[in-house]
């Protein structure tokens, strides 16, 4: 099955457990064996593989010792800034997330908001 963001959160975990059962199954570790790698208890891995919700300390480790944490990467890549970015914080790294209505604001100079000095030319009748 692929992990959509449609599927509940109950879904997504069965779907990990499995895939995490396989794994271990494919490298033909028994559950005790896997805990014992990853150092947490056979209950750890029963729960894992069963699709309940483990502490993420507990995922990583079941994963290191399947030798899939390098496979983390891809759940959630490293952010790369962009070229404007860069030129933008000169090198500062970003230390917190702005407004939104702020940044629309920046991207939209054309927002059509009157300003001091954006009034007509008085005509000369008037």
């Amino acid at each position: 099955m692929k992990i959509t963001r449609e599927l509940t959160d109950t879904a997504v975990l069965i779907e990990l457990g499995a895939r995490l059962e396989r794994a271990r199954l494919d490298r033909n570790i028994s559950q005790e064996g896997l805990a014992t790698e990853a150092g947490v208890s056979r209950m750890t891995v029963v729960r894992a593989e069963a699709g309940a919700p483990v502490k993420t300390t507990m995922l990583v480790r079941l994963l290191r010792a399947l030798a899939l944490a390098d496979r983390l990467d891809l759940l959630v890549p490293e952010a790369v800034p962009g070229p404007l970015e860069l030129l933008e914080q000169r090198g500062k790294p970003r230390q917190r997330a702005g407004s939104a209505a702020r940044r629309a604001a920046e991207r939209d100079t054309t927002t059509g908001r009157w300003e001091w000095g954006d009034e007509p030319a008085a005509s000369p009748d008037g």
